[in-house]
């Protein structure tokens, strides 16, 4: 079911460039011009007090600073929220002071306190931070039962991965995640971090009330447990993943129900837990691989 319309939070909408030229030398030393990512600090402010500093593309920030306060649990909903300022100008995006993004609670509450003092730093690129114990919360999700993906869905989907212009593909070194409805992709995005493209797909969705029952969560990363977290924690009852799975993982999708799928390639895929969710159509992975090797079930 859809979500209820609720209040939002005013946004800036504090884009920066995605990517920086450089000048490098080959192995002939051969001068050349290519992209890098421009990886960026934003430090978090939440009613004045410092939460933590997150390296980012800077591609959507406030989206991405929501969905952080989502995932943590440091917010209920988006309408705690009156506004989020994303300001890169002290930065400038280099290696001086970093950017900032300043969070406005509504009541000028802030139910950070205690969790923050349990912060940690999770394994992973990007320096996910989690607070508090998201561990114990998880038994009190409940993903719907009636939740599928059609073998050949899964395939479309791959498939409209491999199409997608990304910026990867001009300079390497990030992670993407998506949100799909069936074969349609609704959302993605690249950042430095796996978590940090989960959590602005999580602030998208809190921002245009999009409920996550009937969708499929995306990712080029590795499926550990955070991620399966968060994916479980936006409604989303399967992850996808171009990588493998994490055994931390694996035990949290099996505790929550959610269908983990991995080394998913072309026509490739291993399923890790809730294989009931999938709709199987093996007859169309035959297919992939005697096209491959006619001399295979000949």
């Amino acid at each position: 079911m859809p979500h209820t319309t609720q209040l939002k939070p005013r946004l800036t909408q504090a884009r920066a460039e995605l990517t920086r030229q450089i000048s490098v030398r080959n192995e002939f030393g051969e001068s050349a011009e290519l992209h890098i990512p421009a990886e960026r600090a934003l430090t978090v402010y939440l009613d004045k007090k410092e939460l933590v500093t997150l390296m980012t593309l800077g591609a959507s920030p406030e989206w991405l600073v929501l969905g952080f306060l989502l995932n943590q649990r440091l917010i209920r909903s988006v309408a705690e929220i009156e506004s989020i300022t994303v300001d890169w100008t002290l930065g400038q995006g280099e290696m001086g002071e970093p950017g900032v993004a300043a969070i406005k609670t509504r009541d000028g509450m802030s139910q950070a306190g205690p969790k923050t003092a349990a912060r940690v730093v999770t394994t992973g690129c990007g320096q996910g931070s989690v607070f508090g114990d998201l561990l114990n919360d998880i038994d009190g999700i409940e993903l719907p039962a009636d939740a599928h993906i059609q073998q050949a869905t899964l395939y479309a989907l791959v498939n409209a991965i491999r199409l997608q212009e990304t910026t990867y593909k001009s300079s390497g070194s990030v992670h993407g995640c998506a949100l799909f409805k069936g074969a349609q992709m609704l959302m993605f995005v690249e950042d430095v971090g796996r978590h940090n493209a989960v959590d602005t797909i999580a602030g998208w969705m809190a921002m245009n009330d999009v409920d996550g029952h009937d969708k499929v969560f995306y990712t080029t990363g590795r499926l550990t447990s955070e991620m399966v977290i968060k994916s479980a924690q936006m409604g989303v009852p399967i992850a996808v993943s171009r990588s493998g799975i994490t055994q931390m993982g694996l035990e949290v999708a099996q505790r929550v129900g959610l269908c983990a799928i991995g080394r998913a390639t072309h026509k490739r895929f291993l399923c890790f837990s809730a294989a009931h969710r999938l709709k199987w159509q093996p007859e169309l992975a035959h297919t992939a691989v005697q096209k491959s090797d006619p001399q295979i079930h000949a």
